[in-house]
């Protein structure tokens, strides 16, 4: 569990972090060593949900050895399902990481949203509907590790 106390902002306890594949933490349907590295050493802290429509129909086979519950998505409303989730688990309880335009309103349920912009780039409303922008997905998860930089960057 992370626990905030961000100052005008919000007390969070929050248990999940819930990521999109393709884009925030794949690139081209592939995820490197590092970030597996990142996830499993998260996974001691967050239950990690990594949702995908699986463009590539890579998710399985690159999540293998990671510590996380792969959710495919069906071709309908993925932006709903997506949202869904993060209500099921708890929004108030969870962290949201995505780059696309399907994220935007997973990102806006959750406790925190948090926009990656990473080589496949972000969409402009994914953007504006983060609570926090980062270059990249190894970038949000430094924030995670370090909360006073989230603590930093929400207070008023």
């Amino acid at each position: 569990m992370l626990n905030l106390d961000i100052p005008g902002f919000k007390k969070l306890n929050v248990k999940n972090l819930v990521l999109d594949f393709n884009g925030t933490i794949a690139c081209d349907g592939t995820i490197n060593e590092d970030i597996k590295k990142k996830l499993n050493e998260i996974a001691g802290l967050l239950n990690i949900y990594v949702l995908t429509a699986d463009t590539f129909g890579s998710a399985k086979k690159e999540l293998e050895g990671v510590n996380c519950k792969l959710v495919i998505l069906d071709e309908t409303d993925q932006a709903a399902q997506k949202t869904q989730l993060v209500e099921e688990i708890n929004p108030l309880h969870s962290i949201a990481i995505g780059n696309g335009r399907n994220d935007v309103r997973m990102l806006n349920v959750s406790a925190i949203g948090i926009s990656v912009i990473n080589e496949e780039g972000a969409s402009g409303q994914t953007l504006t509907s983060a609570d926090i922008v980062c270059r990249s997905f190894m970038e949000a998860m430094e924030m995670l590790e370090n909360p006073r930089r989230i603590k930093a960057t929400l207070r008023t």
